[in-house]
């Protein structure tokens, strides 16, 4: 019983309330359009306000420079950003730093934890041109070589490649799953190819490793652990952005419903419009359960994966019906909602959509070996 437990501790309560109030005066949704025009797309000095604040260090242990909390503390921070649809690289640089916590050396973790801590920028390079989503099986190769490991292969949907000081890349190497740090220098020795996507708020790059050279204290220690706290992080901070987002969505719905009318009577009466409403409600219910219950149990996989599946499928849900309630406006590129929906979209497929989701939580739900009774 106490493992189903919600438990939303007074840091969180407070982080909820500091991040909404920061976002709510720091992030309008005039800021997340001018981003799109902007080549780094997201503004530096509000990258610099969210570090001065310690958020960047929250998850990062105090020996390297962090407070020591955990991921769960991350996620009003994540959801409040997620409900702004602000441009940062927050998320991927939580992830980076959450991949050097759990499998770098001590010299790894001395040397870019207290950068990723401040106002450093970290991303991830682990999915390829074939798009799949098992982290554990990269088509990229590490072979060693006398400066250390040359690295070869494509990755792709690499966020924030060109801002990022460090990306920790995934190759396989003798027929294992490895993760190695590239810094900045290299990283633009990849050749990043800005890559068109539905969420234009983000930067997203191809890079190429054919012919990379790395040193040899380039690879964690342990990649094969922090390949696995990497992707439930990623589910964990995907799943509260999307709850954020949805949460937004249903903002920008509301309003419009309280202010247009149609033959003499707001729209918001109708109840053809009212109903669907109360669903993207629930369904903003549900999803913040499953995100927090998951928050609480990061370690949790299948409170991990039901969030993920839950929440984005509600946020997508919540983007159409937004955009459909705005009439032809909606579909328009002035129109608000479609932003929205364009995240969740986004939010959808990272890390695996809802139906892979569902697949994966069958298996650890109910193992195959359980179904099948063993031979006589």
């Amino acid at each position: 019983m106490a493992k189903a437990a919600i438990d939303f501790g007074n840091e969180q309560g407070m982080l909820l309330d500091i991040a909404t109030k920061f976002f709510k005066e720091k992030v309008s949704i005039d800021d997340v359009r001018a981003s799109i025009d902007e080549e780094v797309g997201f503004s530096a000095e509000l990258w610099q306000e969210m570090a001065d604040a310690g958020w960047n260090g929250l998850a990062i242990p105090e020996e390297h420079g962090g407070t020591g909390m955990g991921l769960g503390e991350l996620v009003p921070i994540v959801e409040r950003l997620g409900r702004s649809l602000c441009p940062s690289p927050f998320v991927s640089s939580q992830l980076a730093a959450r991949a050097i916590v759990v499998g770098g050396s001590e010299e790894q973790k001395s040397f870019w934890l207290p950068q990723l801590a401040e106002s450093g920028i970290g991303t991830i390079a682990l999915f390829e041109p074939d798009g799949s989503w098992l982290l554990d099986e990269p088509s990229a190769v590490a072979e060693e070589s006398e400066a250390g490991w040359r690295l070869s292969g494509t990755k792709t949907l690499v966020t924030d490649a060109m801002s990022a000081d460090v990306a920790v890349v995934s190759a396989a190497c003798d027929g294992e799953a490895h993760l190695f740090l590239v810094g900045r220098e290299l990283i633009a020795a990849c050749a990043p190819q800005r890559e068109v996507i539905i969420d234009e708020t983000r930067r997203s790059y191809r890079l190429s490793l054919d012919g990379l050279e790395v040193s040899r204290d380039a690879r964690l220690a342990n990649g094969a652990s922090a390949l696995r706290a990497v992707e439930h992080a990623a589910l964990l901070l995907t799943s509260a952005e999307a709850a954020g987002g949805l949460a937004g969505a249903l903002d920008v719905t509301v309003e419009y419903l309280k202010s247009r009318q149609q033959f003499g009577r707001l729209i918001g009466s109708y109840q053809a419009l009212k109903h669907p409403t109360v669903d993207v409600l629930t369904g903003l219910e549900r999803s913040r359960s499953h995100v927090y219950h998951a928050a609480s149990h990061p370690d949790d996989e299948i409170a991990l994966r039901m969030a993920k599946a839950e929440s984005c499928d509600s946020f997508v849900f919540g983007g159409d019906r937004a955009v459909q309630f705005h009439g032809g406006f909606g579909f328009t590129y002035e129109c608000d909602a479609q932003l929205f929906l364009r995240r969740a979209l986004w939010c959808q497929s990272a890390f695996g959509d809802a139906s892979y989701q569902r697949q994966v939580l069958g298996d650890l739900i109910l193992p195959l070996d359980e179904l099948i009774p063993p031979e006589n």
